[in-house]
C-alpha cells in the first residue's frame, strides 16, 4: 500500500509552520507522516528532510505546499527531484502547481511540459533566495552606517536543547550532530550554547 508523506520547512525557528500544516492535512496526509525542518532551504542538509527522504519507497507520494518549501537552489532542487522520482520511484505532489503532479502526465509530453516548468520555477526560487541575501546585505550596511543593533535578539531555549547541551558538553555528541538532532543550523546551537554557559556562570555559589 503505498504511503502518502508530507514536507514542511520554514526557515527559522520562530516562523509559524501552520498554514503549510493544515495545506498537508486538507489534502489527506496523515500527522504522523509530516516531517518539519526550520532551516534554510539554501541546501538539503536537513534532518528531518533527510529522514523522510530515507523513508521513501517506490509508490509512496512526497506532498509539498510549494516548490520552494523544498529547496532554494535551483542545481540541488533538480537533483532531489531527480533522486526521487527516477531512481526511488516515489512520486511528488506541489500542491500550489497542480501541473508538478508527477502521479498524472506520465507520457512523453506529459513529462517535458512538467519538467520544463519544474526547471522554471527552480530557477525563480534561486532568484529569489539569491535577491533575499542582496537585500539583507543592503539592508546591514545601511545599519552599520546608522550604528543600529544587528542581528535578532535571543529567543528562548527550547527544552529539547538540554538534554542534547549535556552530551554535546560530555563530547557524546559532536558540535554538527547536535544542531542537526536539535534541527537547528550549527550557528544557532552555538547561540543556546553561549547564553546557556552565560547562565551557568552567573549562578550564585
Amino acid at each position: 500500500m503505498n504511503t502518502f508523506y508530507g514536507y514542511v520547512r520554514v526557515s527559522t525557528l520562530d516562523q509559524n509552520v501552520e498554514r503549510q500544516l493544515i495545506e498537508l492535512l486538507k489534502w489527506g496526509v496523515l500527522e504522523k507522516n509530516i516531517y518539519c525542518d526550520k532551516l534554510s532551504g539554501k541546501d538539503f542538509n536537513r534532518p528531518q528532510y533527510q529522514k523522510l527522504k530515507r523513508k521513501l519507497r517506490e509508490g509512496d507520494v512526497l506532498v509539498i505546499k510549494s516548490l520552494d518549501r523544498l529547496g532554494r537552489n535551483y542545481e540541488d532542487i533538480q537533483k532531489e527531484w531527480r533522486e526521487i522520482v527516477k531512481i526511488t520511484k516515489a512520486d511528488i505532489v506541489i500542491i500550489d502547481m497542480p501541473i508538478l503532479d508527477t502521479r498524472t502526465n506520465k507520457d512523453l509530453i506529459g513529462t517535458l511540459i512538467s519538467d520544463i516548468v519544474l526547471q522554471l520555477l527552480s530557477y525563480v526560487a534561486q532568484a529569489e533566495r539569491e535577491s533575499i541575501k542582496q537585500r539583507q546585505a543592503e539592508g546591514i550596511a545601511i545599519a552599520k552606517a546608522q550604528g543600529k543593533h544587528l542581528g535578532r535578539y535571543p529567543s528562548p531555549i527550547p527544552d529539547e536543547f538540554y538534554p542534547i547541551y549535556e552530551k554535546w558538553k560530555n563530547r557524546e555528541y559532536s558540535l554538527k550532530t547536535a544542531s542537526s538532532t536539535l534541527g537547528v543550523t550549527v550557528s544557532q546551537f552555538r547561540t543556546m550554547v553561549k547564553k546557556q554557559e552565560s547562565k551557568e556562570n552567573n549562578r550564585p555559589t
